[in-house]
């Protein structure tokens, strides 16, 4: 679903699993957590990575649907209501 979703929706999901037990024990939590501490802090940290804004008009008002291109990158974005 992580691919339509972003193809067709531009909602992006990741999934992500830190070992081979896809539902780990309680118990076992802490220690995938020590882990996978600093490498899923690093990948948090790439929210701050991009282009990012609000496309508005001239009176800055939103513009609904305004699509967003970026040259090299062949997935065009739009803007929500």
């Amino acid at each position: 679903i992580n691919d339509f979703s972003y193809l067709h929706t531009n909602c992006f999901e990741l999934s992500i699993y830190v070992g081979c037990d896809k539902y780990p024990h309680e118990s076992e939590l802490p220690e995938e957590w020590e882990n996978n501490r600093e490498s899923l802090i690093v990948f948090m940290e790439q929210v701050h990575r991009g282009i990012k804004g609000i496309v508005r008009d001239v009176h800055g008002k939103g513009i609904p649907s305004a699509v967003i291109s970026v040259e090299g990158v062949n997935h065009d974005v739009r803007t929500g209501e």
